[in-house]
């Protein structure tokens, strides 16, 4: 334990001693600082960093401890009714690390695998045996798609599609909602064409800048998936400061949780827990209706997510366990379609998948993936999620062939999504140099771009 995390335990025990020592539960302590008792509890253990000095100061008021023993100065310096000090809303990130290799295990219950390969097999089957593509347009286009697609959102960005007309509002949202459409059934041709134009007529119409929040957010969402993390950074910074300018706490909330979601992949785990865990216990998102608490819940998901990457299997299934209650006390319907691809029990349970898998055990992740029924899922990117999920989960036990009908299922789905990723590229690489090739595998090695 470096010595930031063991300072971040000293403060966490500070406020838990101070606690008991007044006789207060969670409940109680979360009552008095606006804070959940799960998130209260995250705060003394140290899960949660307390290095925001707002919430430093919530605890310190709310217990009587003295400011200093939290290091905090005594009295604010106050001038024209403004502090002035250092804001930690979204921490300093440090330098990035080099992740190391993940280990694969051995052994499975051969029933519980033919219980799932019973849900893939199919649509695998249909996926080797019928030609993917429509139109005419050979292979290669799809596997290219990613790269068009950056390249176009990232001259957007840079304003060099000045030749553009821009459309009337309403004309505008129409687009955005058909462009939402085109990332939900995976048609990145399209998106490629849409929305460029959205972020460039974004910056050309200083009054709606809500337009411009949502372009960034599906900008952001797109790049993080094909890998694109410096470019991503960018837009997810252009999304927050858009959302900012709104007040809607719904697109601030979404902004914090796509910067969690890029710290997570730069490996900056506290930063990344920290950002998802303060921006789902916000005022703006606890005073809320449905959407709001949806919100909360993606946001705990991902720092869910967090905690497994970070090697604490414990801690992602107590905080998935608590983005599924609130799933549950939603009434099971799925809410903010827009906003990571929905949340609801089954999109919880998606993401268990992919965090069991993360935290090292992919038997677990398999035992997840059963409980999800497909046709469950809101829409065809989250279908293709699950069983792209699933491929990574036999790819990290050497289940070969497994893996391979897993990739097929996905790719009868969702072609463009499929051929796209980085991540599928990187898994079916993977599969060629460590054993025999087959003849699906092949195919399916063209399709997606990797060179035999």
């Amino acid at each position: 334990m470096d010595a930031g995390s063991r300072a971040q335990m000293g403060l966490g025990g500070l406020v838990r001693r101070t606690r008991k020592e007044q006789g207060l539960t969670l409940a109680r302590l979360g009552a008095l600082t606006g804070y959940s008792a799960a998130q209260v509890s995250r705060y003394e253990r140290g899960i949660s960093p307390l290095t925001d000095v707002t919430v430093l100061r919530v605890f310190a008021n709310a217990l009587g401890i003295a400011p200093q023993a939290l290091g905090l100065t005594p009295r604010p310096d106050i001038r024209h009714g403004h502090t002035i000090g250092p804001t930690t809303t979204y921490p300093r990130l440090p330098a990035s690390r080099v992740a190391g290799n993940d280990r694969w295990e051995d052994g499975e219950d051969p029933v519980r695998r033919r219980q799932l390969l019973a849900n893939l097999a199919v649509t695998a089957a249909a996926a080797a045996g019928a030609p993917i593509l429509t139109g005419g347009r050979p292979p290669v286009n799809d596997a290219a798609l990613g790269e068009v697609l950056v390249g176009r959102i990232r001259d957007a960005m840079l304003g060099l599609h000045q030749d553009l007309t821009i459309p009337s509002g309403a004309a505008l949202h129409t687009d955005l909602a058909r462009a939402l459409t085109d990332f939900h059934t995976c048609r990145y041709g399209s998106l490629a064409v849409r929305l460029p134009r959205l972020i460039h007529a974004g910056h050309a119409r200083s009054d709606d800048c809500a337009l411009l929040a949502q372009s960034y957010l599906l900008a952001t969402r797109m790049l993080i998936k094909l890998d694109e993390q410096q470019l991503g950074w960018m837009a997810a910074d252009r999304a927050r400061q858009s959302a900012e300018t709104t007040g809607d706490a719904l697109l601030v909330a979404e902004s914090a949780r796509q910067l969690a979601v890029l710290a997570r992949k730069a490996e900056w785990h506290e930063q990344a827990m920290s950002i998802a865990l303060t921006a789902a216990d916000h005022p703006g998102l606890r005073a809320g209706g449905p959407d709001h608490a949806a919100e909360r819940g993606l946001l705990i998901q991902s720092a869910a997510y967090t905690a497994a990457k970070a090697g604490d299997a414990a801690g992602m299934r107590e905080l998935t366990d608590e983005a599924a209650a609130i799933a549950k006390e939603l009434g099971g319907t799925i809410l903010l379609r827009d906003h990571g691809g929905g949340f609801s029990p089954a999109t919880v349970q998606l993401h268990r998948i992919s965090a069991e898998n993360s935290a090292g055990d992919p038997s677990t992740a398999l035992a997840a993936a059963r409980a999800v029924a497909p046709q469950s899922l809101p829409s065809t990117e989250r279908r293709a999620r699950y069983y792209t999920d699933i491929a990574a989960a036999y790819g990290r036990w050497g289940h070969r062939d497994d893996c391979v009908r897993a990739l097929l299922a996905a790719e009868h789905h969702a072609p463009e999504e499929t051929h796209a990723r980085p991540a599928v590229k990187s898994l079916v690489s993977g599969l060629l140099v460590s054993g025999r090739t087959t003849t699906e595998l092949r195919g399916l090695a063209a399709r997606v771009g990797v060179l035999i």
